[in-house]
């Protein structure tokens, strides 16, 4: 089992993982880290539908144990604060669960370079080579597509923000919404 779920979500991990530790070989390691815990701890996974919050909540745990140990207290509570705050609820589970078809509801150019920068965690400048397009052009798609993406969820729910600006809480606008027609996302 683990090493299905290596196939399937190591790339998203390193991509989380480096939104947050800016060496790349710290990522790897940290990455590695990651799966040495996820292969200890296997057994206490208690619904497998539910993996993906489980090893988002590993991975976090671990970058939090990082910083514990390499950096000031101060330093490492805000990252924990940081990281705690950065989408945990049960209703950004079902937030993300409506991200995916709203992405691949979108026209093709934006939806490729939020797929591969988004959740595939690719750096801008991956990309754009990936995608035989300059760095400039690869920014700008990405930013037009999380606008596209941000009016999509928009029109869909109200979302409650804390005082840094993150997402909290959300409602459904409508149990009918044209925009997210996930079955997660139905009231």
């Amino acid at each position: 089992m683990v090493e299905q779920i290596w196939r399937e979500y190591h790339k998203k991990l390193l991509g989380f993982i480096r939104n947050r530790v800016s060496d790349p070989t710290l990522a790897e390691d940290i990455l590695q880290d990651v799966f040495i815990k996820i292969h200890s701890h296997i057994n206490t996974l208690q619904e497998d539908r539910k993996i993906k919050a489980w090893l988002y909540q590993i991975t976090r745990n671990t970058i939090i144990d990082y910083y514990r140990m390499n950096r000031s207290q101060e330093e490492t509570t805000s990252i924990e604060n940081d990281l705690e705050e950065n989408g945990e609820g049960a209703s950004m589970e079902d937030i993300h669960s409506c991200i995916l078809p709203m992405i691949n509801s979108l026209p093709e150019s934006y939806r490729e370079v939020l797929l591969l920068s988004e959740l595939n965690g690719m750096s801008q400048r991956e990309v754009a080579d990936k995608l035989g397009i300059s760095y400039s052009g690869a920014k700008s798609r990405v930013q037009r597509g999380r606008l596209l993406l941000k009016d999509a969820l928009a029109q869909c729910c109200t979302f409650e923000h804390d005082s840094s600006g993150r997402v909290i809480d959300y409602q459904k606008k409508s149990p009918n919404c044209r925009t997210c027609r996930h079955d997660s996302c139905e009231s």
